[in-house]
């Protein structure tokens, strides 16, 4: 009892209030995010701030091809990094809303990286998941850590300098509403 105190749980629909859009809105980036969909108050408070992050960032004008493009992006680097030796159905949304230092987190998950994300200080290899073999190593098949890193950063990249440009109209956009409606 106390447990779910400390850690609400929600509905579709409250996540759907909460974020001020429709649960068909909301039920479709659950879909094209391929995120697990739950029966009754089985979302977390991770789970709501991830979508919250998507649905800021789509307000500030970032296309959702690409935040889904950076998604897959950041699930495959988890991966990598052998962040789903969990076991939970939402491991790579589990540490979104947490507090971090951003500059140390992944942009979506917001999982923290340990480093500052520029590839020298991760630590790559750690694998604490009872998984069985591949059949040849990640490397060989292409899924290096630090090629997607670099992939990643350039995504982020231009995500941050698309928000910083529409900034500066969403604040023009509310001081004008604000006169003119408000």
């Amino acid at each position: 009892m106390l447990a779910e105190k400390a850690h609400p749980m929600h509905t579709l629909a409250q996540l759907s209030k909460t974020l001020n859009r429709s649960n068909v809105e909301i039920s479709g980036l659950q879909s094209r995010f391929e995120l697990p969909v739950f029966a009754g108050a089985g979302y977390s408070e991770a789970y709501l701030a991830f979508l919250g992050t998507v649905v800021n960032l789509r307000t500030l004008a970032v296309s959702e091809e690409k935040l889904r493009e950076l998604w897959q992006v950041e699930r495959k680097l988890l991966q990598l990094l052998h962040v789903d030796s969990t076991g939970s159905p939402t491991w790579f949304l589990d540490s979104c809303g947490a507090s971090a230092n951003p500059k140390r987190c992944l942009l979506l998950s917001n999982y923290e990286m340990g480093a500052e994300i520029d590839g020298g200080g991760i630590q790559l290899g750690l694998d604490f998941a009872e998984t069985p073999p591949e059949l040849f190593p990640g490397e060989v098949m292409g899924e290096d850590a630090l090629r997607l890193l670099r992939v990643y950063r350039g995504l982020e990249t231009g995500i941050r300098a698309q928000v910083k440009a529409e900034l500066s109209r969403v604040r023009a956009a509310v001081k004008w509403a604000g006169k003119r409606l408000g």
